[in-house]
């Protein structure tokens, strides 16, 4: 049970990190250094762009994804069922609902120099919101009856009823509100497909473990 739930989660959160670091170089980090240019000036903004970031930054990434790929293995594990491809793809969806899509309702992608809450204030309310949408998502998923499904639908609601925190002058500060939006687009979709391979790539590892191991009791 131990390697069907750590093998899936280091595999799927080690291809999914490189993924996503690999669409980071692609498209985000220039989005960042531009953005930089209006905050820092050209000199310190292209100064940003060296190994050593790039390479905390695949660190980060890989490490995020082994993460959070172990909380999903070990879920799967839990439920003890087969999964697949296609169904690793739908629990992928879900994270990416959870953790990505429902806090950037209230709290989008920011550019470096761009007005913000205070930094606890917005990590507290991430933190609530990626909990309620998961177990509000959970229950319409799982819940055995109608009442438990309604609550699921109330706590996809409740983070965004109280409101995620914002200063008092909301604003991109001087970064252009265009490179702001195609930022937060940005971003977005690039988690879309981090969560999507991971979720695969951990169904696909769960699936081919269990099997071997229903082979193997079958045998012995």
């Amino acid at each position: 049970m131990i390697t069907r739930t750590m093998l899936p989660g280091l595999a799927a959160g080690t291809v999914a990190g490189l993924v996503l670091t690999a669409l980071y170089l692609a498209l985000i980090q220039p989005m960042i250094l531009q953005a930089e240019v209006f905050e820092l000036g050209a000199a310190q903004a292209s100064a940003g762009m060296t190994f050593g970031r790039v390479l905390e930054t695949l660190l980060f990434n890989v490490l995020t994804g082994v993460g959070f790929a172990l909380v999903l293995s070990a879920v799967l594990t839990l439920r003890g069922r087969p999964v697949g491809v296609q169904q690793g793809l739908l629990w992928g969806l879900a994270g990416f609902a959870a953790a990505a899509l429902a806090p950037a309702i209230g709290l989008p992608p920011e550019l470096p120099g761009m007005t913000a809450a205070p930094l606890a204030e917005r990590q507290l309310w991430w933190l609530l919101t990626v909990a309620s949408t998961a177990a509000g998502l959970g229950l319409l998923a799982f819940g055995p009856n109608q009442a438990l499904k309604v609550a699921g639908v109330a706590l996809l609601v409740v983070p965004h009823l109280f409101g995620a925190p914002h200063p008092a002058a909301v604003g991109a500060g001087g970064v252009p509100a265009e490179l702001a939006a195609r930022f937060a687009a940005v971003s977005l979709a690039s988690m879309a497909v981090f969560w999507t391979v991971l979720g695969g790539c951990c169904g696909y590892v769960f699936d081919y473990l269990m099997q071997r191991e229903e082979g193997a009791a079958g045998t012995g």
